[in-house]
């Protein structure tokens, strides 16, 4: 029986765990070798600090904007008046949707709301160009607009187990009860998904803040983020300081280090209401 798990421990091994810990290891060593801990001091400094704020906000908000729509279009879905072939067709363009990122996420945002955009052409011959009031695809709010269209579809995939844990017999019971629509949500639905929505929202957060091709690929580096920090010490384009890209995902380490100490308990509590 345990063969065959050999080759997922084996997999894991050479893909996670060697990875991870030679990051772990560069971090505290200087270009010639030796040990140090100038790498994570620089990490409080210029522009790195800025690249974490930066990383950090566009995670929540993607996370928080992603998660509340996504819970919305999927409860809408999977009500009980709501035709079957909806939910399928949310299915099935939900999985697809989670997947599509990096350059070709970006491309088609360029192709789409980039300046010479096939929407942004249509809406500067209404007179509604964005750019003329502000708006950048090329920016932080670019970025977060991307992030958004595999955050939704990610975050319907993850809650729908959870809303079809709501059991009919629970929302009948409330309303022979006299319990309004707004009473059961406060008293009864809410409380059963808090634990299932803050687990996918602090799922969301981790997956955009690892997320890199499809920031590069849109910006081309113009947005400071951790991710695309590493990947410029890395390549060694522009900079080059392998060790130091190597304290920067470390400090990326950590924080998802946090999400995941936040995320943990709160699966746990959600997994007592599946059954």
């Amino acid at each position: 029986m345990w063969l065959g798990t050999l080759p997922f421990f084996g997999y894991a091994l050479l893909f996670l765990f060697l990875p991870a810990g030679q990051v772990m290891v560069g971090a505290f060593r200087d270009v010639e070798g030796g040990f140090t801990l100038d790498n994570l001091r620089t990490l409080f400094d210029e522009p790195y600090r800025t690249g974490f704020r930066n990383s950090i906000e566009v995670s929540l908000v993607t996370a928080l904007v992603g998660g509340l729509l996504g819970f919305l279009i999927a409860y809408s879905a999977i009500r009980d008046r709501t035709p079957r072939f909806i939910r399928s067709a949310l299915t099935t363009f939900s999985a697809v949707a989670a997947n599509f990122a990096g350059i070709p996420l970006a491309f088609a945002f360029i192709a789409t709301l980039g300046t010479i955009g096939v929407l942004t052409q249509f809406m500067a011959d209404l007179g509604l160009n964005p750019y003329d009031h502000g708006f950048s695809l090329f920016s932080k709010t670019g970025v977060e607009l991307a992030y958004l269209y595999f955050q939704i579809p990610l975050m319907v995939i993850v809650i729908s187990p959870a809303i079809d844990g709501l059991r009919r017999e629970w929302r009948e019971a409330a309303a022979s009860l006299g319990a309004s629509s707004y009473q059961f949500w406060r008293h009864v639905g809410v409380p059963i998904l808090m634990p299932s929505l803050l687990s996918a929202v602090i799922l969301l957060f981790g997956n955009s803040f690892a997320a890199y091709a499809t920031a590069y690929g849109l910006t081309a580096g113009g947005v400071n983020l951790v991710p695309i920090q590493i990947g410029f010490f890395l390549s060694g384009d522009v900079l080059d300081n392998p060790h130091l890209g190597q304290a920067l995902a470390v400090g990326m380490f950590v924080v998802l280090a946090v999400m995941m100490l936040i995320y943990l308990p709160l699966q746990r509590r959600a997994s007592r209401w599946a059954r």
